[in-house]
């Protein structure tokens, strides 16, 4: 594979440069003095952006794009083989490589490289983890699948060793990756365009954890179906962390760091008690070589459970266990109690992850990244605890693989909203092959009895929600597509 070598500025072209990731990779290239060019199918603030910092981008993705004096080409998993920007690159021979190999050798640049993995809640977690971090003076590098507030977008280039990046499974990107630290929030059944089947995913989270080395540290949800399958083998050390109502489950088993004592604000907004035994602590602090803050080391020597209290900014108790590995990370690179708990009490979330966008009529709307039945169960949940009297959810369920493999998920996560209101699926990076569309997945809802409808346009949604949508009651847009447009056009923006 061909190797960057980031000290000497070269010209590297984007092949989806809009994309999140991609943009933030960009981004970082940019401020090294690389010369960066792309494409994309559609102006974003992302492209803007990156013209504004001197990228050039070009809309539509053509052979024409692939000018003179290009030296390496960067791609994202959605693109393929027929795609006329790729198949040009290839012609004329030019060194490829995939945004995971990009974010991979970048990884490489710095002692201690965290990536967060896990089927939901990695953006939250990542950016939960930079707060902190950045709250801890660290200085640290993120690149974040979403955009964080704090940072003004979703990179942030630091000077000191420390990088935090997302690793995403699919495609088995994240095996491109070199981290010291990882964490594996949850394995789940996803991506069955790409995977055969949740065996064959908790094999690529097994080899993800390989690739932590023996001085590295892989904390994992203790609850993990078949976890003893992605730990075999591991040279590693490792965290288990879980919410626990008395410490331990039905197996006896206590994890290393757990939550208990939950209890939720008017607005849903957990608090709790955190937990870490101070002899795991000592020992991974040992074995790792993080030196501990001096008022911690101190507790640890003198008590046998470090117990501080939480309170999030976020929603969920589905955010109360992605907080556990980040502030367990935290004290293990020698993070003050204070400026930790107070860093995640000021952490509100990224965009697109229970967002509030605002209200009309005194009917408030709140927009929502979920896209998986789990996501989706633990958003309704949280907005469950959030003020309101009826819960609408227009719902824009994401590529035709993953809407057929999990239709009655789907609807049993749904039938937790009062209504549902469908959109047409959107494709992303698929075609409809499969003879699957949002009407199957309304008769899903109806078999269960859930107030629901489906419009083919968000003209009709948007006409039906101003209709049935009362003063009190909470809206929320979901989805990983584009459905945030309705909130966005209901409310003048």
């Amino acid at each position: 594979m061909y190797q960057i070598d980031f000290r000497k500025p070269q010209h590297i072209h984007f092949i989806g440069i809009g994309g999140i990731s991609m943009s933030g990779l960009a981004e970082v290239l940019l401020k090294r003095g690389f010369t960066i060019s792309g494409s994309d199918n559609a102006k974003s603030s992302l492209t803007e952006k990156l013209i504004e910092q001197g990228a050039t981008v070009y809309y539509g993705q053509k052979a024409s794009n692939v000018t003179e004096g290009i030296d390496a080409v960067v791609y994202t998993a959605a693109i393929h083989e027929d795609n006329p920007e790729f198949a040009a690159c290839v012609e004329k021979k030019l060194p490829m490589m995939t945004r995971a190999e990009l974010l991979g050798q970048l990884m490489k640049n710095y002692e201690l490289p965290i990536a967060i993995a896990g089927t939901h809640g990695k953006t939250t977690t990542t950016s939960m983890l930079s707060e902190v971090l950045m709250a801890m003076d660290t200085d640290p590098t993120l690149t974040i699948g979403g955009m964080l507030k704090s940072i003004g977008g979703n990179i942030r280039i630091g000077s000191s060793q420390i990088f935090v990046a997302e690793a995403c499974e699919y495609t088995n990107s994240f095996l491109s990756l070199f981290p010291r630290i990882g964490m594996i929030l949850n394995v789940d059944a996803d991506h069955l365009d790409f995977f055969k089947d949740i065996d064959q995913i908790r094999e690529s989270f097994h080899a993800f954890a390989k690739l932590l080395p023996e001085e590295g540290l892989l904390l994992l949800q203790a609850d993990t179906p078949k976890k003893e399958e992605i730990t075999k083998d591991l040279s590693c050390n490792i965290l288990t962390f879980a919410i626990r109502d008395e410490g331990g489950d039905s197996a006896g088993e206590t994890p290393d760091v757990y939550a208990t004592d939950l209890t939720f604000d008017e607005n849903g907004r957990a608090s709790y008690q955190f937990h870490m035994g101070t002899e795991k602590l000592r020992q991974i602090a040992e074995q790792t070589g993080y030196s501990l803050s001096p008022a911690v080391k101190s507790l640890a020597e003198k008590e046998d459970v470090l117990t501080l209290p939480v309170s999030l900014g976020v929603v969920g108790s589905h955010n109360v266990c992605n907080s556990l590995p980040v502030i367990a990370t935290a004290l293990l690179l020698g993070g003050e109690t204070d400026k930790i708990t107070s860093a995640v009490a000021g952490f509100t979330g990224t965009d697109r992850r229970f967002e509030y966008k605002g209200s009309i009529g005194d009917v408030t709307i709140i927009d929502d990244y979920a896209h998986h039945p789990t996501e989706i169960k633990a958003t309704l949940r949280a907005a469950l605890k959030y003020p309101h009297k009826k819960l609408f959810v227009a719902f824009q369920p994401h590529t035709y693989t993953r809407t057929k493999a999990l239709l009655t998920e789907f609807a049993d996560a749904l039938s937790l909203a009062d209504e549902v209101v469908l959109a047409d699926i959107y494709a992303a990076r698929e075609k409809n092959t499969i003879g699957i569309t949002s009407e199957t997945l309304l008769a899903e809802l109806e078999k269960r009895n859930v107030q629901s409808a489906y419009f083919p346009t968000f003209d009709e949604i948007e006409n039906y929600l101003l209709e049935k949508c009362q003063p009190g009651d909470l809206l929320i847009t979901m989805g990983a597509g584009d459905i945030c447009k309705i909130g966005d056009h209901l409310l003048g923006k």
